[in-house]
């Protein structure tokens, strides 16, 4: 949060900062449950329609909610069983194999953990409060320790994905093939991003959908070596008190993003052409660094939310001088 309030007093970011919350689309929801206070990660439902899990930040405990998308009440709370109290809880995905993933991969000293968690249970078939056993799986990086607050599944291939979270640019790094309770998974990078608080693939798994405090980009999904292609920044997303997650909608049409903070709100936001691109088709690079594109990725983002802000301000003011 102290990052993000630092942001905000740029110079360069003022205008969005107090413009306030573009309007956003039908579709989107309150989280009324006074017990979600730092709804930290965003994940759609494939058994039940409409539902979107979602857990708290760190104090809480190892609970995982899941959260009606119409009326944004809690419809069940899981508890986890099988797993060491939790510390910084910051993500969540489901699989293919219609299990869900929880990333308690923060770290805000940014490299005081020599190692981090992911927690894999199947997704309840019955929505009620339960208790479920849970597999934890043993997480370090290959460069060393870094704070991280996004982790991905890919929906065809299973393979897990977490994004380190650097204001200067963080990397993406890739899991095993298949996770393993026999010993520490190791995750190397393979590629480059932005400042991210979280992340999400499309459904097909072509994509991926990347959020930052300002910043909402899906990336053409490649795979290999270099999965990052070209870029392009999400037009009408919200500015949101404290951006931290996102997800696809199940039919992938558009985005669900979501804030901390009591009676936080989701908003939806629909998949159009448009925004800003990656300059000269680049994508994502390997190398150690920050990559060129990743200023480039905020900038862009910047003026599309901008640029919305503005549009809601001036219809506001368009409104009253008719009024009057």
């Amino acid at each position: 949060m102290r990052s993000l309030l630092r942001v905000c007093g740029a110079a360069g970011l003022v205008l969005v900062c107090a413009a306030g919350p573009a309007a956003a689309d039908d579709g989107g929801f309150t989280i009324k449950d006074p017990r979600i206070k730092e709804s930290s990660g965003l994940a759609a439902s494939r058994a039940h329609p409409g539902v979107y899990w979602t857990h708290n930040d760190s104090g809480d405990g190892a609970y995982v909610y899941a959260v009606d998308g119409k009326t944004g009440r809690t419809l069940a709370r899981i508890t986890l069983t099988g797993v060491g109290r939790p510390r910084d809880v910051e993500a969540i995905s489901l699989g293919p194999d219609g299990d869900l993933y929880v990333g308690d991969i923060g770290d805000n000293l940014d490299g005081s953990w020599s190692h981090v968690w992911i927690y894999r249970f199947p997704e309840p078939a019955r929505l009620e409060d339960q208790t479920v056993k849970a597999t934890q799986y043993d997480v370090r990086y290959a460069d060393g320790p870094r704070n991280a607050e996004a982790l991905m599944v890919h929906p065809k291939t299973g393979r897990v994905y977490i994004a380190s979270k650097r204001e200067s640019g963080g990397g993406l790094y890739e899991g095993p093939a298949t996770l393993s309770t026999a010993g520490p998974n190791v995750f190397r990078r393979v590629g480059e991003v932005p400042w991210v608080t979280d992340g999400a693939f499309s459904p097909d798994g072509t994509k991926l959908a990347l959020r930052g405090y300002f910043a909402l980009a899906e990336y053409a999904w490649k795979g290999g070596a270099e999965p990052l292609g070209d870029w392009h920044a999400v037009p009408g997303t919200p500015v949101q008190g404290q951006s931290e997650s996102v997800t696809y909608t199940t039919d992938g049409t558009a985005l669900m993003v979501g804030s901390e903070g009591a009676d936080s709100e989701v908003a939806r936001v629909p998949l159009t052409e448009g925004g800003a691109k990656s300059p000269h088709g680049g994508g994502s690079s390997t190398g150690s660094g920050d990559a060129g594109g990743n200023g480039n990725f905020v900038l862009g983002a910047m003026v599309v939310a901008g640029a919305a802000a503005l549009g809601v301000g001036a219809k506001r003011m368009l409104g009253r001088g008719r009024r009057a």
